[in-house]
């Protein structure tokens, strides 16, 4: 075999390449070579070293020159990319628990769950625009704070039962460690959720547990909301057999009690239990559940039993006791149904289904996002006339829905520029949204925009113990709730639902009269949080009727209901 001698080039820079025979291919060793000090590997080193000077010098051009754009954008995507929680930040702690941080809703919620249980709990952030509004430090620690309450004082514990025994006795035996706010399960889906959220905000206020009435529906429309300890009052606590029949008239009626001046007569004396008949109907004895004196007997009794078609949160807020909690509790007087609404109520995993196939199947894909909720009180068989001009008045007054253009069959936008807008329409009647999706079929937008109508359910009349009805109802506000835009109806409870937990102040459509569209048609909502609908007129200390939407800036009279009270947070008498 013939041997290649060794040439200048190899030692000058060809990277030590191993001598070949041309004729074979085979690599041939020099046998006459040593491992030590074979020129190969001096050249190796050369190599390294122009490597590393090479290295050097690039550095040294990228501190000299900025980066181009391209750079700059292709480091932005990495840290997109890689946007998670670092270790030895603050996420840590909510790294560990194995729910990320924005699940949390910054810190509204609490990570004590199993997910699966509950797939909306931390899910229906990935649906959400972040919180506008950030809940206060104070806020989420008296809620973790309620929560140990709860697990301690829940149902079936050492506790409870303690507490029950005075129930059965008629007499409390002396302050106890668990007080209790019992809520029945009464009137319409809407009225229920706002009353419910009114209930818990009196129970953290009062350091009481809110215990809940199942009724027929609310197990299977809302998940558990306390960690370790049901929500839900046992089947065989001892009054649950009365609760249909409570009323104004009852016995154990805070109202009547003080109209007949039992209380008086008591000695001193403190009743295991007291009802509540809060609702649309309830007279002046029952209003002074509002006063400061009252709230002071009302403190002493274990057990309070609640009946309210109401939500009492802006007349709550006229209680000069309660008045430094509330401001420590929500800074921005109109969060209040927002945050509690966010962390109460979480659709079950069923009624989750409903709202998620929904929205990917119709508006997932939108570039606006608009709600239209349609509540009509006239009687008669809709749709009606006036009621469409009206929607119609309102959208495209305000730049909600665009104008049509009845002289053109195609207007073609500007290549690229076209917008698509999906409209989810709630009634219970089919007609409104079938006319309005034929107007934007049969005619282009002046604007080129796509319209889209959409409407999950027209179940024709109200249903309130129906539970497929309710399913529907939920996820219907639910949705709502995942618009950008919201426009909704005059004393509508599930129009408030909403707009509190979609934290939207929506154009409000005015009632109308004599079947006339009202002019202006809407206006904008001074903020998303809900209408009382039935507050007291009373001044407790003076005890004289005054204008209870006249004492303190952040309690107004509501767009909707003149004679109604609302939170707001910077009133505009315009």
């Amino acid at each position: 075999m013939k041997r290649f001698k060794k040439n200048q080039d190899d030692e000058n820079g060809n990277g030590g390449a191993r001598p070949t025979n041309s004729d074979s291919h085979i690599v041939v060793r020099d046998p006459d070579r040593k491992s030590g000090s074979s020129p190969m590997r001096l050249m190796g080193i050369v190599v390294v070293c122009l490597m590393i000077i090479s290295v050097l010098f690039s550095v040294s051009v990228v501190l000299k020159d900025p980066p181009s754009d391209k750079v700059w954008i292709a480091a932005a995507e990495a840290r997109f990319v890689d946007a998670g929680p670092k270790k030895g930040s603050e996420d840590d702690a909510v790294q560990s628990s194995g729910v990320p941080k924005d699940k949390l809703l910054r810190g509204l919620l609490s990570a004590g769950f199993d997910e699966g249980s509950c797939i909306s709990r931390y899910q229906s952030a990935e649906y959400r625009k972040e919180l506008s509004h950030k809940p206060s430090s104070y806020l989420t620690s008296r809620l973790r704070r309620y929560e140990a309450l709860h697990k301690k004082c829940g149902p079936y514990t050492e506790l409870y039962n303690k507490t029950l025994e005075q129930l059965k006795s008629g007499h409390s035996t002396g302050s106890s460690e668990c007080n209790y706010v019992v809520w029945i399960s009464f009137s319409g889906l809407g009225n229920r959720i706002l009353t419910l959220a009114s209930s818990f905000l009196y129970a953290l206020l009062t350091n009481r547990v809110l215990l809940v009435d199942p009724g027929v529906d609310v197990a299977d429309l809302f998940c558990e909301p306390f960690p370790g300890v049901s929500w839900f009052l046992p089947p065989d606590f001892p009054l649950k057999n009365h609760f249909n029949s409570f009323n104004q008239e009852s016995p154990q009626c805070y109202g009547k009690m003080v109209k007949n001046n039992t209380i008086a007569n008591l000695n001193g004396l403190i009743p295991s239990s007291v009802y509540l008949h809060l609702a649309h109907d309830y007279g002046d004895h029952d209003k002074l559940f509002f006063c400061d004196e009252d709230q002071s007997f009302l403190q002493k009794v274990p057990w309070l039993i609640v009946k309210t078609d109401n939500y009492l949160i802006p007349s709550i807020f006229l209680i000069p006791s309660f008045e430094q909690e509330l401001s420590n509790l929500f800074p921005n007087r109109d969060t209040v149904f927002h945050f509690l609404g966010r962390y109460l109520f979480h659709p079950t995993n069923q009624v989750w289904g409903l709202i998620t196939r929904y929205y990917e199947a119709y508006l997932a894909r939108a570039d606006e996002r608009l709600g239209i909720q349609i509540r009509v009180f006239d009687v008669g068989t809709g749709p009606f006339q006036h009621v469409l001009d009206q929607i119609l008045a309102c959208t495209i007054k305000e730049n909600l829905l665009p104008e049509i253009d009845r002289e053109q069959y195609i207007i073609s936008p500007s290549r690229g520029t076209q917008k698509s807008k999906a409209v989810l329409m709630t009634s219970l009647s089919s007609g409104y949204s079938e006319k309005v999706r034929d107007i934007y079929w049969e005619h282009p937008t002046v604007t080129g925009e796509v319209v889209g109508i959409f409407q999950p359910s027209h179940e024709e009349y109200q249903q309130t113990e129906k539970l497929v009805h309710n399913r529907k109802a939920w996820a219907e506000m639910y949705l709502l709730s995942l618009t950008d835009m919201l426009v909704t109806s005059s004393w509508s409870t599930f129009g408030y639902v909403a707009q509190g937990l979609g934290g939207l102040k929506p154009w409000i459509l005015y009632k109308p009269e004599n079947g006339t569209a009202p002019d202006p048609p809407c206006r904008r909502a001074m903020s998303m949080e809900p209408c009382f609908h039935a507050p007291p007129f009373y001044d407790c200390k003076a005890k004289v009727g005054v204008d209870t939407g006249k004492i303190v800036p952040h309690v107004r009279h509501c767009e909707d209901m003149s004679w109604g009270l609302k939170l707001v947070d910077h009133y505009d008498e315009l």
